[in-house]
């Protein structure tokens, strides 16, 4: 004689199968319709740039990385050994890319300020773009102060060498 005789076996309600079989019809019907129709796609509005800066980043021997405005050959900025570590990650990175391609360090990077805020750098040899703004506020505060680095400079020569 069996001292229970009910099942223990787990089982799910037959009317929760049921719902969670129509929820899942559901998504994927509006999910189609809305990829076929192209209705509420919401899509980013174009953005334009606002300033760009075509840069080369050379090795120096010290371990430092020497920042040149490839327009005309000057110094943007030295980065000092042990510093600016996302930078030297993103180049590192990019370098790597560089390689597989076949690739060396003469061709420059298209560094830019979107009008909607954003930053990115394009490699001009390899077609790769990085969005800067995926890796966090301060990381683009790196890269950002390379749009203008060195132009001080520049403008303060300019003026003295005309007077």
């Amino acid at each position: 004689m069996a001292l229970h005789d009910h099942d223990h076996a787990p089982t799910v309600p037959r009317g929760a199968l049921i719902a969670v079989a129509v929820i899942i019809v559901l998504t994927m019907a509006m999910a189609g319709t809305v990829r076929l129709t192209g209705n509420n796609i919401v899509a980013a509005p174009e953005a334009t740039p606002v300033v760009s800066r075509d840069l080369r980043f050379e090795d120096r021997s010290d371990g430092g990385i020497r920042v040149v405005d490839a327009a005309d050959g000057t110094v943007v900025k030295d980065l000092e050994p042990g510093t600016n570590g996302f930078v030297r990650g993103m180049l590192r990175g990019l370098a790597r890319d560089r390689r597989v391609h076949g690739v060396g360090a003469e061709p420059a990077f298209t560094l830019t300020r979107w009008s909607d805020g954003r930053h990115s750098i394009t490699d001009t040899a390899t077609g790769t773009v990085l969005h800067l703004a995926a890796f966090g506020f301060n990381n683009v505060k790196e890269f950002a102060t390379l749009l203008t680095a060195g132009q001080q400079t520049k403008a303060t020569t300019n003026r003295e060498e005309n007077q």
